[in-house]
């Protein structure tokens, strides 16, 4: 099983709105990638809570059978509509990828 998680530091400004309106809708944007797109097994989206330095502002964790499945989501049309907008609102973004 692959385990895919990211995070994000939303910009404080982009699209006309601020960072916490930005980063509700990349959740609500994320989230309703389940169901929708085929091999993606588990999707959560996280808020975090603390807003200390060393915090990020958004975290998604993912599941995945194998590196195919994950591959198929990267490029699946829903997924990269869903990424357009969050690399408008994003100043930067951390990524790991793993195997269990």
């Amino acid at each position: 099983m692959i385990k895919h998680i990211v995070f994000w530091t939303v910009k404080p400004t982009a699209l006309g709105r601020d960072s916490q309106a930005n980063a509700l809708e990349m959740k609500s944007r994320l989230e309703a990638l389940n169901g929708r797109i085929p091999k993606l097994l588990h999707l959560e989206v996280g808020l975090d809570l603390l807003h200390s330095a060393a915090s990020a502002d958004v975290a998604l964790y993912s599941e995945f059978a194998d590196m195919d499945a994950l591959a198929a989501y990267q490029v699946h049309p829903e997924h990269e509509a869903v990424k357009t907008f969050i690399q408008a609102v994003t100043a930067h973004r951390m990524v790991i990828d793993y195997e269990v």
